[in-house]
């Protein structure tokens, strides 16, 4: 039996997680509150109102704590009394801007359960995800007006903020290479490209590596989809193609939302870590094998959210999302058959790579030697650029392949090794 010091111990271990400066979860809140001080702490995102059901659905009591130079940012309060307290006694609030549909400052990344949040009373329309999308069009879309573009701001810098995190606890607990799957999002379930990209999901996650994708469907489903099936054989896999595949296309958002529930239903795995916290040790790896990360955006809300990844960095931003999703791949990038978005994202890696931007760079698998080759002849362009690097000759990086085996080793071979974990962290 633990004594009590013992125990304590293990709660400020689990309330510190990866950022101890910041509170996320109420459980860290009340962490604090029992030490009766909150001066210098960030306190993110939360429902202070009680209305998160912690404590009975009691609000906390912060009238005993110190609270000098404390920032409350994107927490909702019982009443405006008693953010104005807290300015009294010397915190900073800024608040939630409680009107929106969305949190100004989510304290995690998102889950497929709360994208889908809705839809059982309302179909593909009524989930949260379409719903925010639509808010942003109907705002401005990437030209919201100030109100909406400071709300926007603050939610994205909180994802960034939460991304952070997850990736502190992926490379403190040793986590394997960061990997990028990109292509095409029109490509449909069920064809040769999107089991190829399911595939090389499965055996990177099955390796050890974190798979990222853009978030969206086609090649970025695909990947997602392997990596959460990475403990299963390549034909139970297969099998679960076969059932997606009755609702091939995008476009048709409620079978397609639908068909991909069912999957989750029969085969979501039990015992992930919580959403709430990036986890430590094997809580901070094992998510990374039930699907991975995405990072989608808003701007592309017309498409149906990929319920696939474990992990959902959602922003409003595409460009700050691209440029996220190419700082998190330093463990190299698989490009499957794609069109204009996936060779911007070919040329915007490589202008990292080029100028060692984040560090060292992994390989660029070119996936489908036939496609790179006739289709769009990236390599005729990319070895003499990255050639010419100023940090030395960088186009031994570049690899067409149709091999899946092919594609992996050569991830696992040349990916940065992990003193160079560093240079996978998010800048907040």
């Amino acid at each position: 039996m633990q004594d009590a010091n013992h125990q304590d111990a293990n709660h400020t271990a689990d309330a510190y997680d990866h950022s101890p400066d910041e509170v996320e979860t109420r459980h860290e809140l009340e962490h604090h509150l029992r030490k009766g001080r909150l001066s210098g702490l960030t306190v993110q995102g939360l429902a202070l109102d009680g209305s998160d059901g912690g404590d009975g659905g009691a609000p906390p009591d912060l009238s005993r704590a110190e609270v000098k130079d404390t920032l409350f940012v994107g927490c909702r309060f019982a009443d405006p009394a008693t953010g104005a307290d807290l300015i009294r006694r010397g915190a900073h609030v800024v608040p939630d801007f409680h009107e929106m549909l969305y949190s100004t400052h989510p304290p995690r990344l998102y889950t497929p359960e709360d994208l889908v949040a809705g839809y059982d009373g309302g179909g593909f329309a009524g989930m949260y995800d379409t719903r925010v999308h639509w808010h942003f069009v109907a705002r401005g879309g990437a030209l919201p007006d100030v109100r909406e573009a400071l709300a926007q701001r603050m939610h994205d810098h909180a994802i960034d903020d939460a991304l952070t995190d997850t990736m502190d606890a992926w490379a403190a607990a040793s986590g394997g290479p960061v990997v990028g799957v990109m292509g095409g999002h029109a490509e449909p379930r069920g064809s040769a490209g999107y089991r190829l990209a399911a595939r090389i999901g499965q055996r990177l996650a099955a390796a050890g590596c974190l798979v990222v994708t853009g978030g969206g469907p086609g090649v970025m489903e695909a990947a997602n989809l392997g990596a959460a099936f990475s403990g299963s054989e390549a034909d139970a896999l297969l099998g679960v193609i076969d059932q997606l595949a009755e609702a091939p296309r995008f476009a048709d958002h409620d079978p397609y939302t639908e068909k991909a529930l069912d999957v989750r239903r029969a085969h979501t795995a039990p015992g992930l870590p919580r959403a709430e916290s990036p986890g430590s040790g094997e809580a901070a790896l094992a998510w990374a094998r039930h699907g991975g990360l995405s990072a989608p955006t808003w701007l592309y809300g017309h498409e149906p959210a990929n319920l696939f990844a474990a992990r959902v960095a959602k922003y409003f931003s595409n460009a700050i999302r691209e440029d996220t999703i190419l700082q998190l791949a330093r463990g190299g990038i698989v490009f499957a058959a794609g069109r204009a978005g996936t060779v911007q994202e070919v040329f915007q890696a490589a202008t990292k790579t080029f100028y060692a931007t984040d560090g060292a760079s992994g390989p660029f698998v070119f996936l489908g030697t036939r496609y790179w080759t006739d289709s769009l002849p990236v390599e005729k362009l990319l070895r003499p650029l990255l050639a010419g690097s100023p940090h030395g000759d960088m186009s031994h990086l570049v690899h067409l392949v149709d091999d899946v085996d092919e594609a992996v080793a050569l991830l696992l071979r040349q990916a940065p090794p992990a003193a160079a974990k560093e240079a996978q962290r998010v800048t907040p």
